[in-house]
């Protein structure tokens, strides 16, 4: 009887680690947060055919694509630059970010990206970081590169994103270790640039801060459409009048 007793205590303390319990009070006790190897670390760089430009569904890596976003105070800009580099042997392509606050240039970022040409897989293999005060160049945190300081190249986004997928985006001990879960890939979501269908929903955070948690939005055929509280607004190839009409 004892044994039995023992089992059916085990049973239960098993099942509290996956789906937490209840406390003394009634609350549920949430799990612990997943331990690192619980998100995907590991992609098998090497053995990939990289190439510098192309899209998948949710990410669009071709040379003049851009996002315009804004919010009640802040306006972000991304651009897909004609320029590439090369990192660790692979020919990356750079996409720059500018963001402002209240109207003052606050940050610009040079990310580096290159794609899977098989399955569409998109990684980032590190990023150039100015940040701005009052119109001069105050700092670079947060920019770092794969294959430097053991820092490696993350998974930007999957070819083929499925609700459960945990990954990192970012992969630079002590400066930059985003990391992403897909939440849904058929969420309905209204921008000013439109209303999109069929979307991919992540909640996106860093391990080294598990507690700073954020959603976004990506639409197929576009990308991007929400980033913490700024919406899509404008999107396209810069210089056509397409930029800002849904296709």
């Amino acid at each position: 009887m004892r044994v039995f007793s023992s089992i059916i205590m085990m049973s239960a303390l098993l099942a509290a680690a996956w789906c937490g319990t209840v406390g003394a009070t009634g609350g549920a006790i949430p799990p612990k947060e997943p331990e690192a190897s619980e998100w995907r670390q590991e992609f098998g760089i090497s053995g990939r055919d990289m190439v510098s430009a192309g899209r998948s569904t949710y990410f669009v890596l071709e040379p003049g694509f851009q996002l315009v976003f804004e919010s009640e105070d802040a306006k972000l800009v991304i651009t897909v630059l004609d320029d590439t580099v090369d990192v660790g042997g692979v020919t990356v392509r750079v996409v720059e970010e500018r963001e402002w606050e209240e109207g003052k240039l606050i940050e610009v970022s040079w990310n580096l990206f290159a794609i899977d040409k098989d399955n569409k897989d998109v990684f980032y293999f590190g990023e150039d970081v100015d940040v701005y005060k009052d119109g001069k160049i105050t700092g670079h945190g947060g920019s770092w590169r794969a294959e430097k300081d053991g820092a490696r190249p993350g998974l930007i986004m999957p070819g083929t994103p499925a609700a459960g997928m945990k990954y990192y985006q970012e992969m630079a001990p002590g400066i930059a270790m985003d990391r992403a879960e897909v939440i849904s890939v058929d969420e309905k979501f209204k921008t000013p640039a439109g209303t999109f269908k069929k979307c991919l929903k992540t909640m996106e955070g860093s391990g080294l801060n598990p507690d700073e948690k954020e959603f976004k939005i990506y639409a197929p055929g576009i990308g991007l459409v929400k980033d913490g509280d700024m919406l899509l607004v404008k999107y396209g190839f810069s210089g056509e009048e397409a930029v800002g009409q849904q296709p």
